[in-house]
């Protein structure tokens, strides 16, 4: 904190009773019921213990009072009590703060102050114990083989799950408090010999330049203010909830944001080809690793480009191949094909909607009713060709395929409109539209960085990174879009 900010603070009385009052006032002491206060005499001193309920450990507050009491019997009475608390505190991590402000702020984070009367500052001692769950494995990153611990909702335990791996003098994890009234935490995770200190100063800046009463949506409002995406639907950042992928990105340059009382954390930069890639992807063989990523981005793909081009056919036959006339409509309808795939697109959405609004014994049953019961009779009854129902399960299969949730319904609302220019301009508007389509991705930047690279601006030997999972042992250069201070990963 700097000396002008701590000037407008103000400074803590030396009397423990106005001390008292102001807590009163600015917290709620006395009416909050989760706000306590501990009374004790120590060498002859008053002195007063502030904490908040739910957020400390209790076993540590008793150990402390303790300490405090035995003083008594121990110690002879004398004007330095300050000094002789703050010597006694071996066991915690203690720090002075001597203004009022920075008391409130540390209370209220869990934290407990201790203030003796006669002297103007306080001791705060780091006794949180946060309510939460133990590390598990991420619903929405699993691995069939590889580490079953995940973020949780504790910044404190994110950040201790992270240097678990890497145990690096330079790993540096800076902590800042955003939000006029959440005061959340905010951890900027970097390898200082590593990361590019321009890409950390932009994060640190646009971080500090966030003003909002509160930050309850956590991760994602934070998101919303470092890349100003606005209606874009493509994500500028990839979220990760494993620590090993999260130290992976550390290593390789990435600056990571921590959020408290979010399970996720932030990745960035981020172009468009890192949110396609997976954890399960590093856990084989090269081989097969790199199958699983082609078949990914064939899935992708699909997502995005298979029904477009479908519709086209069926608007104008005489582009397919007679060899291939089966994947046309076999039979006829009143309603247009365009507007069958919107009904059925929109329907499989209502579906993905339901499931995760419903409790999982329900949702199994209500996904069987989906398929069997409304999707075979809306093909009996007319509403629906077979061909519409199969080629959109595959797009939506593409969807689910994508490893991040916001590029798959990003690719879904960029498929919505490729479609309307097919049904409205047939072939030249399946050609506008996908040019329209890398235009726009390839004008989008995340934090400075293209987000088509390495494809735009074209980088052969990154791109060839992207196309082929590479052996460990091979893998000795650091992406080149982090700027990494070493760009080799092994020692020559």
């Amino acid at each position: 904190m700097t000396n002008e900010k701590k000037q407008e603070m103000t400074p803590i009385p030396e009397r423990v009773e106005q001390i008292e009052a102001f807590m009163k006032e600015r917290i709620g002491l006395g009416v909050s019921f989760d706000l306590g206060v501990r009374k004790l005499i120590v060498l002859k001193k008053q002195v007063h213990i502030y904490y908040v309920n739910g957020l400390t450990d209790t076993e540590f507050i008793i150990e402390i009072l303790d300490q405090l009491i035995d003083q008594n019997d121990t110690e002879r009475p004398t004007q330095k009590v300050f000094e002789k608390i703050e010597n006694n505190l071996i066991h915690q991590s203690v720090e002075e703060i001597d203004t009022l402000d920075e008391l409130v702020d540390q209370v209220l984070s869990g934290l407990i102050a201790i203030l003796v009367d006669g002297v103007p500052k306080a001791l705060i001692v780091d006794v949180r114990s946060y309510p939460g769950r133990n590390p598990e494995e991420p619903d929405t990153e699993k691995v069939v083989r590889g580490s079953r611990d995940g973020y949780v909702e504790n910044i404190i335990i994110n950040t201790a799950l992270t240097r678990r791996r890497i145990r690096d003098e330079r790993l540096r994890f800076e902590m800042l408090k955003v939000g006029e009234r959440s005061k959340t935490d905010i951890a900027i995770g970097y390898i200082k010999d590593i990361a590019d200190p321009d890409l950390i100063e932009i994060v640190r800046k646009e971080l500090n330049n966030i003003k909002i009463d509160g930050l309850t949506m956590a991760d994602k409002t934070v998101e919303e203010f470092i890349v100003k995406q606005g209606y874009n639907p493509y994500p500028l950042i990839r979220y990760t909830e494993r620590p090993d992928v999260a130290s992976a990105h550390l290593l390789e340059g990435h600056v990571i944001i921590y959020v408290d009382t979010s399970p996720s954390v932030i990745i960035t930069p981020a172009p468009i080809f890192h949110h396609m890639q997976h954890a399960e992807e590093y856990r084989q063989a090269p081989a097969i690793g790199t199958m699983e990523r082609w078949v990914r981005f064939l899935g992708v793909f699909a997502s995005v480009f298979l029904l477009p081009v479908w519709l086209l056919f069926c608007l104008d036959p005489s582009f397919l191949p007679e060899k291939l006339a089966f994947v046309g409509p076999n039979e006829t309808t009143n309603i247009p094909i365009v507007l069958q795939i919107i009904i059925a697109d929109i329907g499989i959405e209502f579906l993905r909607m339901a499931a995760i609004h419903t409790p999982t014994p329900l949702s199994t049953a209500m996904g069987l009713i989906a398929a069997v019961l409304i999707g075979q009779i809306a093909i009996d009854v007319g509403f629906f060709v077979p061909e519409v129902i199969l080629y959109s399960s595959i797009a939506t299969i593409g969807v689910f395929v994508t490893p991040s949730l916001e590029l798959g319904i990003a690719n879904k609302i960029s498929r919505f409109f490729l479609m309307i220019l097919v049904s409205v301009f047939k072939l030249p508007g399946l050609i506008i539209g996908i040019t329209i389509y890398i235009i726009l991705l390839a004008s989008i930047k995340t934090l400075n960085t293209p987000y088509l690279w390495p494809f735009i601006p074209f980088r052969p030997k990154a791109l060839s990174h992207i196309l082929f999972r590479r052996p460990v042992p091979g893998s000795k250069i650091r992406p080149s879009i982090v700027h990494p201070q070493h760009r080799y990963r092994q020692p020559k």
